[in-house]
């Protein structure tokens, strides 16, 4: 049996890849152990500096829970009363979303088809999205009697605004790429067959970069999201400060000086 999720790290980027086409790339406890030991893994290593989240095949980017096997989870929690199946939200769904939107390094999905529930959400999760012209993006949770999970709650009304958010939440429907991208749920759209080349042509170019600077930018947008002007300007001063004595700064500095592209440490 192939692996569930591929994993591999190269030259500073970490590629991450759902590897279940045959199901759409749909979450069954095995895939969901996997993705959680990778992401964790990848946001733990600092040799890692970007981290690219995709997807195998060309239909689904990840369709969310395993049905199938969920449901036969169900009938065991009736059957015994241990009701262990929806743990899966706080064992592998909430670790994965952590580790994703709270890497100090940026993460990209390439989405390459559908991307339903907890795969709307890990895409979410991520500080940039590229998503393929034919991909596709549903909520999902109301369709089966569900409430958000996967970060989703949080992501997506800052990143469409809640009413739009709450739309898309009460009355799942598919939307596309291009209507996910005028809503602002993905940067970027380009053609499915570039979509791998041009998801890390991006991812590549952040894991050249300055890498301390990224991981207080992530932070600073979160914090001043919920925060006052005056607390945001604490917090810019106190990042502002940790940017200005990396390495990175100095190496910027003297290449601009010497009119020159700067080669980043990542430190």
């Amino acid at each position: 049996m192939a692996d569930a999720v591929l994993y591999e790290v190269s030259d500073g980027l970490a590629t991450i890849t759902l590897n279940r086409p045959e199901a759409m790339n749909a979450l069954n406890v095995a895939a969901k152990v996997a993705l959680r030991e990778a992401v964790e893994s990848a946001a733990g290593d600092a040799a890692v500096r970007a981290v690219l989240l995709t997807a195998a095949g060309d239909r689904a980017f990840c369709v969310g829970q395993d049905l199938k096997e969920h449901i036969g989870l169900l009938v065991q929690d009736r059957e015994t009363g241990s009701g262990q199946t929806m743990s899966t939200v706080r064992e592998h769904y909430n670790p994965i979303v952590r580790a994703l939107a709270g890497a100090r390094k940026p993460v990209v999905a390439a989405v390459n088809g559908v991307a339903a529930g907890a795969g709307f959400g890990f895409a979410l999760a991520a500080d940039y999205r590229i998503a393929a012209d034919t991909a596709s993006f549903n909520t999902s949770f109301a369709g089966v009697a569900l409430t958000a999970d996967s970060g989703i709650s949080w992501t997506l009304p800052r990143v469409i605004g809640p009413g739009r958010a709450a739309d898309l939440l009460l009355f799942p429907r598919s939307i596309s790429a291009q209507e996910a991208y005028e809503l602002g749920a993905v940067n970027r759209v380009v053609p499915a067959g570039e979509l791998r080349a041009e998801a890390e042509k991006v991812a590549r170019a952040l894991a050249e970069g300055p890498t301390v600077a990224y991981a207080a930018l992530k932070e600073s947008v979160v914090y001043g999201l919920t925060h006052s002007l005056e607390e945001a300007l604490e917090k810019e001063d106190e990042l502002q400060t940790r940017a200005g004595s990396s390495e990175d700064h100095a190496i910027a500095v003297q290449a601009f000086v010497n009119k020159e592209k700067p080669k980043y440490l990542g430190r």
